[in-house]
């Protein structure tokens, strides 16, 4: 793992890319490359054969330039330090401060690979990577480059940690409605790599984090309650109001996707308490007024004054059974 500081002091921590890794993926750039050049070269000796000599030659010089040289450049500069060999093998070349690189520093590299590379069959390189810290190669040296893998491992792939315990319910008078999408987005990104982080790093994000969503909400942050802690507990209030409205829709028989009709409340709540998420204390059903009789099991429903029966057609009146809705007053 190595440590870098960008422009605003942050540290960023890379893993670079180790020699295998590298070489593979530039043998891997040097077969597509050599078997375009050897295809292009036959292609000019044919179109070419009525010319003299110097114009071949000069021809065949530009071709490998072009080919060798300038395109390597150019696919490196378009794509950010991501050639197709280190695109296969996972690795990518960034600067110094960890930023996407641009045309001079893929011009320096290749200018420079084409000595250390080219010209001496790589050995340049081999040395100079396995003299360096970070396995780099003079020209990255010159160029201000580090080949770094993209590829990491997760260790826990989108899991959000839960809140502590003593903070459930605490902030569940927030108004969340002004809390822009992309916040919440970059809430969960860090509570999910949060352990990632060196702590320093991970303390000043959490803070910012935390600044930006009381703003959003209008109620500072507790002094009480760390900023992680903070973010975890407002995530999980979210997820809760997200859980309370889909039951809600369920009981209500809102369809759902593909126009299946949500299951009920309560057995979606029963699911959710089984995987320890929110039961079916999240949603109790609205009690009837003072007054008027709700159902109960195995007896008939007296109908009131506050009651309207389901009404089908073709059904006589004394059997129309009933509902227990009670219209709102």
């Amino acid at each position: 793992m190595s440590e870098l500081v960008t422009g605003e002091a942050v540290a960023l921590e890379l893993r670079p890319a180790k020699l295998p890794s590298r070489a593979l993926a530039v043998l891997l750039d040097l077969a597509v490359a050599v078997a375009v050049y050897v295809a292009v070269t036959i292609a000019l000796v044919v179109a070419t054969a009525s010319l003299d000599e110097a114009a071949q030659t000069a021809l065949s010089i530009a071709a490998f330039v072009l080919l060798l040289v300038g395109v390597p450049i150019a696919v490196e500069t378009l794509s950010q330090g991501r050639s197709l060999g280190k695109l296969a093998c996972g690795l990518r070349v960034v600067r110094d401060d960890g930023g996407p690189i641009g045309f001079r520093h893929a011009l320096v590299r290749g200018l420079i690979g084409v000595v250390e590379i080219l010209m001496t069959f790589g050995v340049a390189a081999c040395i100079a990577s396995l003299a360096s810290a970070r396995g780099r190669r003079i020209g990255d040296v010159f160029a201000g480059t580090l080949v770094v893998r993209e590829r990491v491992p997760a260790a826990l792939g989108g899991f959000v940690p839960p809140p502590p315990p003593w903070l459930a319910g605490r902030f569940s008078g927030l108004d969340l409605s002004a809390v822009p999408d992309h916040l919440w987005l970059a809430v969960r990104q860090y509570l999910t790599r949060m352990h990632q982080l060196d702590p320093r790093v991970g303390q000043d994000m959490a803070g910012r984090l935390a600044g930006d969503l009381a703003a959003r909400t209008g109620v500072p942050v507790p002094q009480d309650v760390p900023a992680a802690a903070y973010l975890a507990a407002v995530v999980r209030e979210r997820q809760a109001r997200e859980a309370r409205r889909a039951f809600a829709a369920g009981a209500a028989g809102v369809p759902g996707p593909g126009g299946e009709a949500w299951p009920s409340a309560t057995g979606i709540g029963a699911a959710a308490g089984a995987a320890g998420g929110f039961g079916p204390s999240a949603i109790r059903p609205s009690e009837p007024p003072h007054g008027a009789a709700g159902p109960s099991d195995g007896a008939a429903e007296p109908s009131g004054a506050g009651q309207r029966p389901a009404v089908s057609e073709g059904a006589p009146a004394e059997k129309r059974p009933g509902t227990g809705f009670v219209p709102p007053s």
